[in-house]
């Protein structure tokens, strides 16, 4: 192996008695969603961000190690003798980054990068074709005083608005049929749109008279949709393959999905747990604390909509509250902190410029 594909190997390798969530923060650090993992410095295998995924909706723990989740998935790897033709079919077929060489004996030889093998980063994601509501009539009051002015779905991020950037990510897998919730500057957003160069194939929109909540405006799909819903708040981007998160949806049977990332809060102080008496039970020196954050980035099947009241003021925490009391599934798809951008503040948005612009 040349020693430019060592240099990279060592950036994407991680030790096996890592936990879940140092692979996730090597992921974001290298803007990769594979990692190769090692064992007293030889090659163990490969884990990937639908693996650690998948650990979580399990309910490992987020310090559980890398070790636990390798041993029952399949190994996708190339050996020696396989042809390159063979090597690179293998690597479409499973969408994989990167495609490791071993010999007889299991050791690492060779690697194989995505972008030196087909010349792009960019990697096919599955299509999805199914509905998509963006919620759009927000206003954005986080984000005055420019919201005076313009809607939040188009505060430009790049070189597109927020809510172009949305909808290419979903035409991007297949996606054509779209509903725009509609109420504080409906007209700048619909005549935005008519304007597009390479509109969807269907925009249609859900207008508001007076503010419905996160989910009111959705009763108005009642008896419009029959596949599974895409809710997408309009000042969030999730990079993910949708396609991934509509299986996971239709092979839990859920209701409703939510997309979670996975968010670290660093406290800034040392922490005192106390027991009885006030006595203390543990004394932590500036801790790090993980959470699941709603990205409000929602799948729902169309049934869920008939418990929206028309004409009423009602939110997705209702909605999610309603299902799940009437025993339905609800599940979460976790993705990690880097995968969710949210524009709806000055500090998030202004992160999202700087990651998304060219």
């Amino acid at each position: 192996m040349d020693q430019r594909k060592k240099a990279r190997l060592d950036e994407l390798s991680i030790d096996s008695s890592s936990s879940l969530i140092d692979a996730l923060r090597r992921m974001d650090e290298t803007d990769r969603k594979l990692l190769v993992v090692t064992r007293d410095d030889e090659y163990a295998g490969i884990i990937s961000a639908g693996d650690i995924q998948r650990g979580i909706i399990e309910n490992h723990a987020l310090d559980t190690a890398i070790d636990q989740l390798m041993g029952a998935r399949e190994l996708r790897v190339a050996r020696v003798g396989d042809s390159f033709e063979a090597i690179r079919q293998m690597m479409l077929r499973h969408r994989t980054e990167f495609m490791p060489v071993l010999d007889a004996q299991d050791r690492l030889v060779d690697i194989h990068f995505w972008d030196e093998v087909f010349g792009t980063r960019e990697m096919a994601r599955g299509r999805i074709e199914l509905p998509v509501a963006i919620m759009a009539g927000g206003k954005g009051t986080r984000l005055k005083p420019f919201s005076n002015i313009l809607p939040k779905a188009l505060f430009p991020v790049g070189d597109k608005t927020i809510l172009e950037e949305i909808i290419q990510r979903f035409r991007d897998q297949g996606c054509e049929d779209f509903w725009l919730s509609v109420n504080h500057k409906a007209d700048f957003i619909q005549i935005y749109v008519e304007q597009l160069e390479d509109p969807p194939r269907s925009v249609r929109y859900l207008h508001e008279d007076a503010p419905l909540g996160t989910a009111g405006s959705l009763a108005q799909l009642q008896g419009e949709i029959a596949t599974t819903l895409i809710v997408s708040n309009c000042d969030i981007l999730v990079d993910a393959d949708y396609g991934e998160i509509v299986d996971y949806h239709r092979e839990e049977g859920n209701d409703i999905t939510l997309v979670g990332a996975l968010k670290e809060i660093r406290i800034p102080y040392g922490t005192l747990e106390t027991g009885d008496g006030g006595r203390l039970t543990a004394f932590r020196e500036k801790p790090n604390l993980n959470y699941l954050i709603n990205t409000g980035l929602y799948l729902l099947e169309p049934g869920v909509l008939e418990r929206i009241t028309p004409g009423a003021p009602y939110d997705m925490t209702q909605l999610v509250d309603a299902v799940r009391g009437e025993g339905g599934r609800v599940g979460v798809f976790p993705v990690s902190e880097k995968s969710w951008l949210d524009i709806g503040e000055w500090q998030e948005y202004e992160r999202t410029i700087r990651l998304v612009s060219p």
